[in-house]
């Protein structure tokens, strides 16, 4: 069985005059105008392509449940939004709810450079890698959500939630390497493909 997970990030939480700030689990901004037309774009773009999701997962926050609703919106007979841990966005810990320049004062560049090219969590962040490594293992492999994922299924989350999706598998991560970043834009997906030859990564980061 081919199964096919399409991972999207929320829209924008912030307009084009403020200055962006590294928000986590402990900010639960809405979208902004230019975000909800990203996730309204991301809907019309999923219809026009023809996909039909059996699933829709998002996590906990309301950036993420206005975003998962909007493409849901695009659809007649698409399923009920679930909310799933597994997507909740990680803590920033004192970094949390400030501007990257001050991120970057506290952290440094190389920090943060390996975070979006590995996953290293910068010291201080609380993102328990175990745990969501061991999550998207699961889902990949049918050990969870039995009941609820079917062959297409669609996942809203955050930037930090959504990279450990390619570091969950060798071969993705393998995959992942000849990627720029593991970093998903506000209104960007990317899509996992698993069948019997293993998982791929088709696409990442693209915008419609």
């Amino acid at each position: 069985m081919i199964r096919t997970f399409v991972i999207v990030r929320h829209g924008n939480t912030f307009a084009d005059h403020e200055a962006p700030r590294r928000i986590g689990a402990r900010t639960d901004l809405p979208l902004v105008a230019s975000g909800h037309e990203q996730a309204h774009r991301l809907g019309g773009y999923f219809a026009e392509q023809g996909w039909r999701f059996d699933t829709i997962l998002c996590s906990p926050l309301l950036r993420t449940r206005e975003t998962a609703e909007a493409i849901r919106g695009a659809f007649d007979d698409a399923p009920t939004v679930i909310p799933a841990p597994l997507l909740a966005e990680i803590d920033h810990g004192q970094d949390e709810d400030r501007i990257e320049s001050e991120v970057i004062a506290r952290i440094g560049s190389d920090a943060l450079a390996a975070w979006e090219a590995h996953g290293v969590a910068p010291p201080g962040w609380v993102v328990d890698a175990p745990a969501r490594l061991a999550g998207w293992r699961a889902l990949f492999t049918e050990q969870a959500f039995t009941e609820q994922v079917g062959s297409t299924t669609l996942l809203v989350t955050s930037n930090g939630a959504a990279r450990f999706a390619l570091l969950a598998d060798a071969a993705l991560m393998t995959q992942a390497c000849a990627l720029p970043s593991l970093k998903l834009r506000t209104g960007a997906f990317g899509i996992i493909r698993s069948s019997d030859a293993g998982l791929q990564c088709v696409a990442w980061d693209r915008r419609p």
